[in-house]
């Protein structure tokens, strides 16, 4: 005598049964009313730096219990997303100008110090970075050395002819700069 209805197997509820067509477990097999796979803020916000992890760290540096939105930890990911492949971008233009293939302390160093905006931003000394390359004006050569007289070089007079430079301090100085089509004859 069973009261299940015509199927045999166990009487009662659902205990043990197969009910709604899962057969248990954590297979996707079903209906499709089972439960979603988890999806993270990371990934809903479309960004590869950790929401819920950056979120956590906010919420125990507020001090008694303090409340941080959701909204904030997205905000904080995406602005340090965003300055770290600003940096690892002109970083990895730094190295390959010097023809290589793996960033260093000092292509860092080069791309920090070499963009303004970012040099504002980040005052801390990078570690193995190096120096900016830098010399003075008043240490550059500003023309000949000294005790070596010039050579005289050939400049083109009114036909495209060059004249020799001796030539070209005889004239009068106007005439010295004047263009060649207005050169008197």
């Amino acid at each position: 005598m069973e009261s299940g209805g015509g199927k045999g197997g166990k009487v009662g509820g659902k205990v043990g049964g197969k009910i709604g067509g899962k057969t248990g477990g954590k297979g996707k097999t079903g209906a499709g009313k089972g439960k979603k796979a988890p999806i993270s803020r990371a990934s809903r916000a479309g960004l590869q730096f950790p929401v819920g992890r950056i979120h956590r760290m906010l919420k125990s540096r507020i001090p008694s219990n303090g409340r941080v939105g959701s909204t904030a930890a997205v905000y904080s990911a995406a602005i340090l997303e965003y300055l770290t492949a600003e940096v690892l971008e002109l970083a990895g233009n730094a190295s390959k100008d010097l023809r290589v293939k793996r960033i260093t302390p000092r292509h860092l160093q080069l791309a920090i110090r070499g963009d303004e905006e970012l040099d504002t931003l980040v005052k801390a000394t990078i570690a193995g970075g190096g120096v900016i390359p830098h010399i003075h004006k008043s240490l550059m050569n500003k023309g000949p050395p000294i005790g070596k007289p010039m050579k005289p070089t050939a400049v083109a007079g009114p036909g495209g002819v060059p004249k020799p430079a001796q030539q070209m301090q005889q004239m009068p100085a106007q005439q010295q700069h004047m263009p060649a089509a207005m050169m008197p004859k």
